[in-house]
């Protein structure tokens, strides 16, 4: 495959960001238009999404060959946290206001700095606790405890308790990845995702207008496209280049938002937002500084 340059794999990762943020944006406005439980969302998102995925494997040498497995326990392992964090991600984002569910999200490299410690054995300097705190504090303003006008309690669990399991599958995914294809990593998430979602859109799903299957399919392709995006751009750019790109998300989020849901985001949440984008820039220029590289866990349902 030929290398266009860091240029290239930055562009995607933007594209990528604004991608992610579409989806996000899509399946919230499905939900205000109709009931839409947060299975549904993972089974639109899946089904939809998959066939971008497909196409991708197929164009790439070896085709369906890539996506053969020696270590199938540990990719199940790997689809059982991914599929509970997307589960999470979007009952949250049912519940929260579109910039307030994504700017959580952005909590998950910071907890992937914390179970680094524990499962990784990584030393982690005061540079890098610096911005753990910094994130937190970010937090906080987002949380906003007791004050009025604060975020619903169950929507910030939720989210909160997805960037978790989303920085566990970064941990998962630093051991994987020494072994295992990018394209069987997220062939097999989708497929255990369009299962999951499947099942319990069955159970716990709504029958829907055309409209508002129109806007889950595009929300879907969307999650696709951002997918095939993000794992692209890592051809082409180291990830202390690409991850400050994925701050685009919170601009699309609160653009989108404003565009589509007339839902405008709070000084909080803006400041919020601010402190935990400043706490993983500044990890990432520390990293680039120290010239290692770094595997951020995604704040979206690529979980």
């Amino acid at each position: 495959m030929r290398r266009h340059g860091t240029g290239y794999g930055m562009a995607l990762r933007a594209a990528a960001a604004l991608s992610f943020s579409l989806m996000y944006a899509l399946m919230k406005w499905a939900a205000t238009l109709e009931p839409v439980s947060a299975g549904e969302m993972v089974f639109y998102r899946s089904i939809f999404g998959l066939p971008v995925v497909l196409m991708w494997v197929l164009s790439l040498k070896g085709g369906l060959a890539s996506i053969s497995t020696r270590r199938p326990l540990v990719h199940l392992w790997r689809c059982a946290l991914g599929v509970t964090g997307i589960l999470l991600i979007f009952q949250g984002l049912r519940l929260l206001p579109l910039a307030d569910a994504t700017t959580i999200g952005f909590t998950a490299p910071i907890f992937a700095t914390l179970l680094s410690i524990v499962f990784l054995r990584e030393k982690v300097g005061r540079h890098r606790w610096t911005a753990v705190i910094l994130g937190f504090l970010g937090v906080l303003v987002v949380l906003r405890p007791g004050m009025e006008g604060a975020p619903p309690l169950g929507g910030l669990l939720f989210a909160l308790g997805g960037a978790f399991v989303a920085a566990s599958v970064t941990v998962t995914l630093r051991q994987l990845g020494k072994t295992e294809k990018a394209t069987a990593i997220v062939f097999w998430f989708f497929i255990a995702c369009a299962t999951v979602g499947g099942v319990l859109a069955l159970i716990d799903g709504h029958s829907h207008s055309w409209p508002v299957l129109a806007v889950l399919a595009a929300g879907g392709l969307a999650g696709g496209l951002a997918q095939l995006l993000m794992t692209t751009s890592l051809q082409h750019a180291p990830v202390s280049a690409l991850a400050p790109f994925d701050y685009l998300q919170m601009v699309g989020a609160v653009v989108l938002g404003w565009l589509l849901l007339s839902d405008a985001p709070t000084a909080a949440t803006l400041a919020g937002a601010a402190l935990i984008a400043g706490s993983g820039l500044y990890t990432a220029w520390r990293e680039q500084v120290l010239k290692r590289e770094i595997t951020p866990p995604s704040p979206n349902p690529s979980v």
